[in-house]
Formats: structure tokens, sequence, C-alpha cells
């Protein structure tokens, strides 16, 4: 007779995935701004997988993950509206427009 059978192992949570691929992509994304939709979307999916993840009873397991996601996520819109406040002053068009005075 073979061996006992162990407990299936807490299967990951959607949601904490899904929020640390959306918070990558909110700091890769920045200089397109697109850290302003996609990084408040990630820190919320990764507070609501955080609260699922403790309210499972070891059912779920990414926590870890869910961090990350909210943690990039509003790193992400931070930097993104630092671009933007950036772009619109024109510290960037300056840089590349300065001609020598005589």
């Amino acid at each position: 007779m073979p061996g006992g059978y162990g407990y299936a192992a807490p299967r990951n949570d959607g949601l904490a995935i899904a929020s640390l691929i959306v918070g990558v992509l909110s700091i890769v994304c920045f200089f397109f701004c697109l850290g302003i939709v996609l990084g408040p979307a990630a820190a919320i999916m990764g507070f609501i997988s955080r609260q699922r993840i403790s309210t499972s009873g070891g059912a779920l397991s990414g926590g870890t993950m869910a961090l990350i996601g909210l943690i990039l996520g509003v790193g992400g819109f931070v930097v993104s509206v630092i671009w933007f406040f950036l772009y619109l002053s024109g510290t960037f068009s300056s840089i590349g427009n300065s001609t020598p005075t005589p």
C-alpha cells in the first residue's frame, strides 16, 4: 500500500498574480504616464488579494506577490505623476534645444 497522501498545497490567489503583473507594468510604462492608471489598479488588487488570503484560512497563498504588486503600483503611480509634471514644466524640452549665445 502506498504512503499516505498529503494535503494539497495552497494555491496562489489569481488577484495577487494580476497585482504583481500590473504593478510591474506600471513601473515599466511610467514614461507613457500609464502608471497613473495602472498603479492604483495594482494597489487596489494587491490590497484586496491580501485581505482574501488572510481570510481564506490557509487555502490561498501569494501574500508576498500581492504586497509587491501593491508597492510597485504605488511606486509606478508616483513616478508617473512626477514624470508628467516634469514633462509639462518643459524640463525635458529645454535640454535638447539649448543653443549657445554669442
